[in-house]
């Protein structure tokens, strides 16, 4: 029983893993932050008047699938499209829909709207960092996997 308990506690102490899985994680972050700021900013400059939460769920999908887009671009460099664009749609949604949603909900709690601000962008960074980051780490160490 002393042995789990202290293997558990050991399994968060890898500094190589926890390096690992920030730079994973900020790479999601960069392809995840394309696709939502671009659709928040879009609808705040159009003023095209959809609800808040349709505007939220299309800046979820296009963060996801421009996270999908530059993973792809990145694995392309190491092997063909096809398996590139495989292994990046293969990557764990868990860590990017977790991210797009601490991202969107931060903005919506803080500007009460989709709406793109200097001082909002980087807590929502922040916080879209943050969340994914134990799950990442957690990956990394026990399945050998990454988001990146």
């Amino acid at each position: 029983m002393v042995v789990l308990a202290k293997q558990t506690t050991n399994q968060w102490r890898s500094l190589q893993n926890w390096k690992r899985a920030s730079y994973n994680t900020v790479w999601c972050l960069i392809g995840c932050s394309i696709g939502d700021f671009g659709t928040i900013f879009f609808f705040q400059m159009t003023g095209i008047p959809w609800p808040t939460i349709l505007i939220m769920t299309l800046a979820i999908v296009n963060g996801i699938l421009t996270s999908i887009a530059l993973e792809t671009v990145i694995l392309s460099r190491q092997m063909q499209l096809t398996p590139a664009l495989k292994t990046a749609c293969g990557m764990s949604l868990i860590s990017m829909v977790s991210m797009e949603i601490v991202m969107n909900a931060v903005d919506v709690l803080l500007t009460g709207g989709a709406k793109l601000t200097i001082w909002v962008i980087p807590i929502m960074l922040l916080a879209g960092f943050l969340t994914p980051l134990p799950y990442n780490y957690w990956r990394l160490k026990v399945h050998g996997k990454s988001c990146h």
